[in-house]
């Protein structure tokens, strides 16, 4: 009898770091219903302890994933498989902080592959960015065998790092590794803030009547990808032999312009205050992002099925439904778009 893949984490210890993440907890939660112990690491810097999964079989640790004391012990219950999803993101916080990128990124990377190897990892899934890998200047729509060295923000730089570290432990120590890269991931779990995605900020100002704040003129496009779409991918890496020392890209392969998504959201929200144009960050060189995932597709049989309208509505529910707990967590630092000015040009 073949095995479904899904049945490979029953009675499995996991771990997962970053794991009170959007992406985190939605996998802890996956892991967990299908039989896995799973050990979550985050140091709550861009998450709340209240998205992490209430179960049994659930343990959470609050923890830096450079503090060596606390990777002694989560490692000592030896996880048979390793998430790696802990990051210090995003673009523009690597801009005001690039010391702390590097550790976090670079120190913080470095140490979970060598517990792995120490330890006998069975599995080490690296949860790599196709946003930054790819840099500016990559055909679309963007394939795993692009590479650039030209990269606009120390966050991409790091990223890379990370994928590079990973082919040398794959290499020097045989350690089984898979390095999806996301793409532009949205859905429920991910509170609003200054260093956040645009989807949640966006849902976050709609929700409270505000205008969205557009960067550029709006005719840029992502590729956009739900979270449950992750979540599948990650979970094939996590047992797919075909996923081993591959790279590859997790996306919907559906190009978004930010405008239709801004004016998406405030139908969907009724929220009558339009849209307003700010200038564009200088790290910001990509006008259009589209990935392919034939090559997850042929690995792992990765297929994104969840519709973009779909996914928002899903996402603005959730919103609603914790809404007094992400209102007390939107962080937005001096400066940052917390509120809209009066004076905002707006148009609806």
């Amino acid at each position: 009898m073949i095995r479904n893949y899904l049945d490979e984490y029953e009675n499995k210890t996991v771990l997962v770091t970053g794991g009170a993440g959007a992406i985190g907890s939605n996998l802890t939660r996956h892991l967990a219903e299908r039989g896995a112990r799973v050990i979550v690491i985050d140091d709550l810097s861009s998450a709340e302890r209240w998205n992490v999964p209430s179960l049994p079989n659930v343990l959470f640790v609050e923890g830096d994933i450079l503090d060596e004391i606390m990777l002694k012990r989560v490692f000592f219950e030896r996880p048979r498989v390793v998430y790696h999803l802990a990051a210090f993101f995003a673009n523009q916080n690597s801009v005001d902080h690039p010391e702390k990128d590097l550790a976090v990124n670079g120190m913080g990377t470095l140490r979970l592959l060598e517990y792995s190897v120490f330890t006998g990892v069975e599995r080490f899934v690296y949860a790599s960015s196709g946003c930054a890998i790819y840099g500016s200047g990559a055909p679309l729509p963007l394939r795993e065998e692009f590479m650039s060295l030209h990269l606009s923000s120390p966050y991409q730089i790091t990223k890379m790092l990370g994928e590079l570290y990973c082919n040398f432990f794959q290499h020097h120590y045989a350690l089984k590794i898979a390095k999806p890269r996301f793409f532009n991931s949205y859905g429920p779990g991910e509170v609003p803030g200054q260093y956040r995605n645009v989807i949640p900020n966006f849902i976050y100002w709609a929700l409270k009547g505000q205008p969205l704040p557009i960067t550029g003129d709006g005719e840029a496009t992502r590729d956009f990808t739900y979270v449950g779409d992750l979540v599948d991918g990650l979970l094939r890496a996590g047992t797919m032999e075909g996923a081993v020392g591959q790279e590859f890209n997790l996306a919907s392969a559906v190009e978004t312009r930010i405008i239709d998504l801004a004016n998406m959201i405030n139908r969907i929200t009724e929220n009558p205050a339009g849209i307003r144009f700010v200038d564009r960050r200088k790290w910001d060189t990509k006008s259009r992002l589209l990935a392919c995932v034939d090559r997850a597709n042929e690995l792992i049989g990765y297929r994104p099925t969840v519709p973009f309208e779909t996914g928002l509505n899903n996402t603005i529910r959730w919103f609603q439904q914790n809404w007094e707990k992400i209102e007390a967590a939107a962080r937005f630092g001096p400066g940052a778009s917390a509120a809209v000015p009066e004076t905002a040009v707006v148009l609806k």
